[in-house]
């Protein structure tokens, strides 16, 4: 019978089970899903509990299973990890009782979305018929990632083949097929957006839009209306009503870069947003579900943002359900040559002539620590290929690994040399500073940023962090300093 049920349901219809032990919330939930269209013809069967729920698919496999998270005999995801019982089924965790745990254990044991009560019809619409119709295309790349090959080099648009590259690799394989939000974490340059892009066109959502914003490049003034629109006349210049990120990216993915750079009031509206799922444009009181995946991305350590008052808590640990991180180039060297292949490639094929590296050029690349990552051995390429006159790229044109200090504008050449008597050591070797009285403002910034620097080891992103000022506000007080 078993057997039956599986030939006969691919030219039928598709299954659904509904495992839940509140009656009324199953019979409201199988209400809720026969009343939406479909492309596909749906049965729908309600178990209350594990037993029942193991015994309906014994006889009858199901396509999509809507699973309780507590039941009266067990844990749903206890029986989510039991792929014997589960079968090939897509498995949505729908529960009242939502915790960052749960949700990174319901996606570690393969369930692809996980939606909170109570569900709205909108939430269960995009659900079923993701879950349901999915492409060929889709499944085929997200069992890629899957089962890594050992030659595996590209990934979506992501480059490299490296072990910390593909840590990364398998964390995308796991969460893009699911609503879930996503914190990605890393050091300037590193390709948060590209890691952000690659998530978005693995996912269910990949035919709809893909919006970047950067939190720190908006005026505070205007980043509200930018972010949820607003009706015209709702301010002064406000002459037409205005779509916002919101709006413009509704069924696709909303990519919020530094979005510690965000105002703390308009935090507390994103935090809103997420626990509702509902917005207001600017000067409206009618309320507009927001069905777009969240994508957060920020280079400061987000602990230590908490603690500077640059991001809201309950706001870190609303987006900080799956995090990523996303590791420097100096930490996957091995990646360098595929990546400044792939970045000569593309411009070879803008500018019309070949051009390659030469081994000992490419050695150079491998050695060099690229403080400024990802970002800079693409510019570093382009460089290098509009100055070589000739189709092989040389040394010549290419930084060399005893001016990356130089060229970042840190800290050798200065750090101790001018001020060293007045940075000293305590009995706990704490670095300790003497600000003598008549000290500018200036120059106490100058030596509280070299000390902080010193301790951690001239971590830049560490150190930013410590001091509560952006890596970009760092970097140009050191090329001031060395200015000097």
């Amino acid at each position: 019978m078993k057997n039956i049920f599986r030939i006969l349901r691919g030219f039928l219809m598709k299954h659904i089970l509904i495992i839940d032990d509140c009656f009324d919330a199953a019979v409201s939930l199988k209400e809720m899903i026969l009343c939406l269209p479909t492309r596909v013809n749906v049965s729908i069967a309600i178990a209350h509990s594990i037993r029942d729920a193991n015994r309906q698919l014994s006889l009858q496999p199901a396509d999509l299973i809507f699973l309780d998270l507590h039941l009266p005999d067990g844990n749903g995801i206890n029986l989510l990890a039991r792929k014997e019982i589960i079968g090939n089924a897509k498995v949505i965790l729908v529960t009242g009782h939502a915790s960052v745990e749960s949700a990174i254990s319901a996606l570690r044991f393969g369930a692809v979305d996980y939606i909170v009560k109570p569900v709205s019809i909108d939430s269960i619409k995009e659900t079923l018929i993701k879950s349901l119709i999915s492409s060929e295309e889709g499944t085929a790349e997200k069992f890629k990632i899957d089962d890594l090959d050992e030659n595996v080099e590209k990934i979506g648009n992501m480059i490299g083949s490296s072990k910390a590259i593909k840590k990364v690799y398998q964390q995308l394989g796991r969460v893009a097929q699911t609503n879930v939000t996503v914190f990605i974490m890393g050091e300037s340059g590193v390709g948060k957006e590209v890691v952000a892009q690659t998530l978005h066109e693995l996912s269910k959502r990949s035919n709809r839009e893909f919006l970047a914003v950067n939190c720190g490049a908006i005026s505070p003034n205007l980043l509200e209306s930018e972010v949820f629109g607003h009706e015209k006349g709702s301010f002064t210049g406000a002459e037409k009503q205005h779509k916002g990120f919101f709006e413009q990216a509704q069924g696709g993915t909303l990519f919020l870069d530094e979005v510690t750079e965000m105002p703390m009031d308009l935090q507390v509206k994103l935090l809103r947003v997420l626990e509702t799922g509902q917005y207001y444009r600017v000067g409206s009181a009618v309320a507009k579900d927001a069905d777009v995946r969240i994508l957060a991305a920020t280079n400061r350590c987000p602990h230590q943002a908490v603690l500077d008052g640059k991001l809201r808590e309950d706001l870190l640990y609303r987006l900080n359900v799956f995090p990523i991180n996303v590791p420097p180039l100096r930490e996957r060297s091995e990646d360098v040559p595929s990546l400044a292949n792939y970045f000569l490639a593309k411009i070879c094929e803008q500018e019309g002539v070949a051009k390659e590296f030469s081994p000992e050029a490419m050695q150079m690349l491998c050695n060099y620590p690229w403080p400024g990552n990802v970002r800079e051995l693409r510019n570093v390429v382009q460089r290098a290929y509009v100055m070589e006159p000739t189709t092989i790229i040389d040394s010549e044109w290419l930084p060399e690994k005893n001016n990356a200090l130089k060229d970042e504008g840190i800290m050798n050449a200065y750090v101790g040399a001018d001020s060293g008597n007045n940075i000293k050591l305590n009995d706990k070797n704490d670095i300790m500073i003497d600000f003598p009285v008549g000290m500018s403002v200036g120059e106490m910034e100058r030596l509280l940023i070299e000390a902080t620097l010193k301790q951690c080891q001239y971590h830049k992103e560490k150190a930013a962090s410590i001091l509560g000022i952006s890596l970009k506000t760092l970097y140009n007080r050191l090329k001031e300093y060395q200015q000097a």
